[in-house]
This record gives structure tokens, sequence and C-alpha cells, in this order.
């Protein structure tokens, strides 16, 4: 059952990319599909990034810093910026253009060290990052709204599993080609060839994305909201809808367990086991491709028991992979270990956007997501630049055992608060082809 299921993945991904497009929807979903496979491209070059960094030399905050400068931009100007781009005419453009300038970022990192030198290159490359953050967050806004626009309520979440099928294969590809071509380059030059060749995918991203047709032109909207009222609007919601409340606490606690992790992975494979680049991109590429695998088996398991247990299986899963990255000393069982992260991982993703919007209140919701990716941000921006600062001076896989409790106290909040049985079953329709 849940090999039919995965062949009828992968044949309506290859399917929407290859036939003739008769209709507006087939010429958005192609242009969508193929923009995913640049996004990939460049995605699987970017696992290397936190690496690069550290055979630089950078501190354990620096490195930190790659993951919490997005979240905190995100915090401050996810509002401002969407209420801008709501009063956009172009705002295919906008996606387009935001996206470019983030994918090229990874292109002017690879030209750093010939410009800057060693020393100076990790701040160098920080302040690019830093920049990137601005349209990194108008990419985020963007995004939702153009995926919105294009498949409509009914198609969403089939063109989205399509547009991840394609997206996981080109980042699993681009981390094994990019970890065996470090392997053949003296250090730096390794690094800069790979992250300049990755702009050639931000370029396929950036054509197809640009021929993107919205069904109607967005009416911009010049209504502005005083932030006082936006403010009661948000406590008086959260007071109202208790199932929301908890998700919200819950999933802040999932995310912070998360995001801890994120740099403190790439620190502890090249500072504590020595892993070689190659091993790392393999790493990147088993954790990705598993993703065929993973997200087939959690829709099955949705259907049959809910997004409820399958939210629960995941996040108790999600424990295990900081926890054995901290009590192994030797490469080869990291792979082991990705594939887990990746199985669970991928259920996570399928079912905490349904939990969303089946506790989001119908009036105000986009109020109630915009609390929902604050705290992500929040979260997001905070737990990196504590696990890299605490790591310094208790030790990385201390801190790693850190983010596993946090992983596993988020699982108990899920479970004790009942968080995910109310979710709706549009998940069924996710990667079916229906």
């Amino acid at each position: 059952m849940m090999g039919t299921e995965l062949r009828q993945r992968v044949r309506n991904a290859v399917d929407t990319v290859r036939r003739p497009a008769n209709s507006l929807y087939e010429r958005n979903a192609r242009n969508v599909m193929i923009d995913g496979m640049g996004v990939g491209l460049v995605q699987g070059v970017g696992t290397f990034l936190s690496v690069f960094l550290a055979r630089l030399g950078a501190s354990n905050v620096v490195v930190g810093l790659l993951t919490a400068m997005p979240a905190i931009a995100g915090a401050l100007l996810a509002i401002p910026l969407g209420q801008f781009i709501g009063r956009q005419q172009h705002l295919i453009l906008w996606y387009a253009r935001s996206r470019l300038w983030v994918l090229s970022s990874y292109a002017f990192t690879g030209l750093v060290p010939f410009l800057f030198g060693n020393n100076w290159a990790p701040a160098v490359i920080i302040a690019i990052w830093a920049a990137a953050t601005i349209p990194q967050t108008l990419v985020n806004i963007c995004f939702t709204l153009v995926m919105s626009a294009v498949a409509g309520p009914t198609k969403r979440l089939e063109l989205m599993s399509r547009r991840w099928t394609t997206l996981g294969i080109s980042t699993a590809l681009s981390a094994a080609l990019a970890g065996w071509a470090l392997e053949q380059i003296s250090f730096p030059l390794n690094y800069q060839t790979v992250f300049i060749c990755s702009f050639l995918g931000g370029l396929l991203s950036y054509a197809f994305s640009t021929n993107i047709e919205l069904p109607h032109a967005p009416q911009p909207s010049t209504e502005r909201v005083p932030w006082r009222t936006s403010l009661h609007k948000m406590r008086s919601m959260l007071a109202q809808h208790r199932s929301f409340t908890q998700f919200v606490a819950s999933q802040f606690v999932f995310r912070f367990g998360m995001a801890m992790a994120i740099p403190l992975f790439p620190l502890y494979w090249v500072r504590t086991i020595g892993a070689s680049d190659a091993a790392i991109g393999l790493i990147t590429t088993v954790q990705s491709g598993i993703l065929l695998i993973a997200y087939a088996l959690w829709t099955y398991v949705a259907r049959k028991r809910g997004a409820g247990t399958v939210l629960l299986l995941c996040t108790f899963g999600l424990v295990l992979y900081p926890c054995l990255t901290a009590l192994t000393s030797q490469v080869w069982p990291l792979f082991v270990y990705a594939a887990l992260a990746g199985m669970f991982a991928a259920g996570t993703d399928l079912v905490i956007f349904d939990v969303l919007i089946a506790t989001a209140p119908e009036e105000g919701r986009g109020t109630a997501i915009g609390i929902y990716h604050t705290t992500n941000y929040i979260a997001t921006f905070v737990a990196p630049l504590i696990g890299a600062a605490a790591a310094g001076v208790v030790g990385i896989g201390t801190m790693l055992l850190v983010a596993a409790f946090l992983r596993l106290l988020s699982g108990l909040l899920f479970l004790l608060l009942g968080v995910g049985r109310e979710a709706p079953q549009a998940v069924k329709a996710v990667r079916s082809g229906t």
C-alpha cells in the first residue's frame, strides 16, 4: 500500500514537469516544480555553509548566528514587510527577485576569501547573510501568497507535495555532488567553487518563478491597523481559543528544541568527530533522500490513525537524533541517525500545518497565523544562540542532549494538552495525487 503511494508521488511529480501544460494551473504547476528544483540545488550546497565557517575558524556563536539572524529579522520585519507586500501590484516579481537575492548570497560567500582573505572571511560572510535576512523574510511572505493564489484551497496540498518531492530529490543530489567536489579541491578554493557554482540553481529558480502567472492580480490593501488594536485582538484570541493557545505554546517548545541543535550538528561533526566534507554531504543526501519514503509512510499512518498520532510519534522520534549524535564518536552511525531524523521530521512537517489550521479560529485567522510564525521566529533566533554559546562552556555534546530534552518535553506537552486530536484529515489528500 505504501509502495503504491510512493510510486504515485514520484509519478505525479514527474508528470507535472514532463507533460504538456494545457491550462494556466498546469503551466504554473510546472514553473513551481522547476523553481523548487533550482532551490533544492542551492539548498543542498547550503548544508556546507556552517561547515565552511567552522573550517575557517569561526566561533560557535558566529556559526549559531547563521540560524538566528533570519529568525530575528522575521520576528521584527514580518508584519511591516507583510503590509508592504500587500500594497504591491507585482507580487511575482517581488517573490522571484527576493529569492534570487537570497540564493545569490551563496555565490557572494564564495567570493569572500578572494577579496578579504581567510581571517576576515567569517565576519564578512555573516554580514552577507545578515543582509540576506530581509529578502528571505520577503520570500517567506510572498511564497505563501503565491502558492495560495496559484493552487487555491483545493489543489494547494497536492501541488506542494509535488514541489517537496522534486525539491528533496534535487537537494539530495546537490549535497552528494558538493560533498564529492569538496574532496577534489584544496581548501578554501573547494568551498568557493561549490558556492559560486550554486548560482546556477538560483538562476534556474528565478527563470521559472518569473513565469508564474497568478490567476487574478491581488488587490493591494491600503488598510492600516493601529498596533494597539492588533495587540488587543491577539490577547483576546489567545484567551478565547484555548486549543490554539495550547498548540502555539507546545510547538514553541518543539521549535526551540529543533532550532537549538541546528548549529550544533555541523560543529559536532567537524570538531568532535572530524567528519570529512564527503561524509557531511552524504549525511544531507541521506536525510533528504529518505523524505520520499517518509512522506508516503506518514500520509498512510495519518489516514489510519490521525494527525495527532503522527505528531506524537515523530516528535518523540526526533529526540533520538541529537541524543544519539552526542553519544557517538564515529562517522558511520551518523548516516543512520540522519535517516531517522529525516523520517521523523517529514511527519511533523506533514501534520503541523493541519493542526494549525484546525486550531486557528476562522475569524482573525491571519492574526492567528501571524502569532504562530512569530513564536517560531523567536524560538529560531534565541535557541541557536543559547546552544552555540553554552556549547563553548559545557561542550557541544552536552548541549545536544539539552536539545533532545526540549524535544522530549514538547512531545509530552503535545500529549498532555491533546494537541492534534482535532486536526482535520486534509492530510489524506497530500501526495496522493487526488
